[in-house]
Formats: C-alpha cells, sequence, structure tokens
C-alpha cells in the first residue's frame, strides 16, 4: 500500500476512513502531548486499528506526522483558494498567506513542535513524502502569489528559496528565536525573489 497516497487516492473508502481516523488520533496526541506524546501503540488504540495495520500505512512516527503536515497543508491550500489574499502585490499576498499559517500554527503550538521535528528527523525512507511537503508549500505559495503565468525557472528557485525560509522560521519561531514579526519579514523577503528581475 502507497503511504504517501493522497486522502481518497487510491484508497477504497474504507482504507480512507481507517488513514483518517489514523491521522486524526495522531494530531489530537501531538496538540496535546507533542512530538514525544505521539507513539504508535496510542495512535491506533485512539483510531481503533490494529498496530500491525497502522505500520502498513505508516512505517513510522515520521512518516506519520509527516502525513499529519501534508494534511494541515491541504487544508491551508484550500483555504487560500476560498479567500485569496488581499496583498498588493505578490509578495505581500505570500507573506500574508504565510504569516496566517504561523497564527493558526501559534493556536497548537505542541502539534506544529512535533510536524516540524518529523521533517528534521526525516530521512531517505520519508523523501517521497518530504517532496509532497514541499510541493504543498509551493502549491500554497502559487496559489497566494496569483502570478500571470506558469511560474519561470527563475521562480522555481524562488519557490524553493521560500520552502526553505518558511522551514527555518518555523524552527527559530519554535525555539523562541524569532517574534512573528520577524518571521513575517523574513517571508516577505524571500517572497519578494518571485517578481525579482
Amino acid at each position: 500500500m502507497t503511504t504517501t497516497t493522497a486522502p481518497g487516492g487510491l484508497l477504497t473508502p474504507g482504507q480512507a476512513e481507517r488513514r483518517r481516523r489514523i491521522l486524526r488520533a495522531s494530531t489530537a496526541l501531538a496538540a496535546r502531548g507533542g512530538y514525544e506524546a505521539v507513539q504508535m501503540r496510542e495512535v491506533a488504540e485512539g483510531a481503533q486499528v490494529a498496530l500491525g495495520t497502522l505500520y502498513r500505512y505508516f512505517p513510522s512516527k515520521v512518516h506519520l506526522l509527516v502525513a499529519v503536515m501534508q494534511e494541515q497543508l491541504i487544508q491551508l491550500h484550500e483555504q487560500v483558494r476560498r479567500h485569496a489574499p488581499a496583498g498588493e502585490d505578490p509578495a505581500a499576498r505570500v507573506a500574508e498567506t504565510l504569516t496566517t499559517a504561523f497564527h493558526a500554527l501559534q493556536r497548537e503550538p505542541r502539534l506544529a513542535e512535533a510536524m516540524v521535528r518529523a521533517l528534521s528527523f526525516a530521512d531517505r525512507s520519508v523523501s517521497s513524502e518530504v517532496d509532497e511537503v514541499a510541493g504543498l508549500t509551493s502549491a500554497i505559495v502559487l496559489e497566494a502569489a496569483a502570478l500571470p503565468a506558469p511560474p519561470t525557472a527563475e521562480q522555481q528557485a524562488a519557490l524553493r528559496v521560500i520552502g526553505h525560509t518558511w522551514h527555518s522560521t518555523l524552527l527559530s519561531w519554535l525555539g523562541g528565536r524569532a517574534s512573528l514579526a520577524e518571521v513575517r519579514a523574513d517571508l516577505h523577503t524571500a517572497a519578494r525573489l518571485l517578481t525579482a528581475g
């Protein structure tokens, strides 16, 4: 079974429902106690699935929490589609969107910490899932920027820089080394690369 499948993508309805229960249980545990609170046995119990079934869907806690981050980003992408940011230029719209995401994470700091730690711990076995997170981040940025044409090679490079900036500012903010104002300024600076030149 593919663990990187988007909800419902290649799964039967029963499998998709089990996957949703697993992600809900993981999210609840992470929100209460952070990374350390997400124990596979407790996730299985909370999702009402056998431990072996859980491991077939997600081979490790890192796979599981990266999938939780994917779900959060899918929701953010839908939100941006429904309510486009109102900034006057692409960089301002991107900074506004990503700052809004930070505000949402601020409400669940332990969940944010768990997801970011999982991304930081991810090795090659989680590379496709991490690539999906990067792809979702880029899609959100492009949606927010509302650029007039498909991204150029330079804009593709800018998207990667914005993704790296997003990740590093998340780490700094969670570690208490950056304020939300500093995060917004850094994201705005990176987002200006989309229209540089």
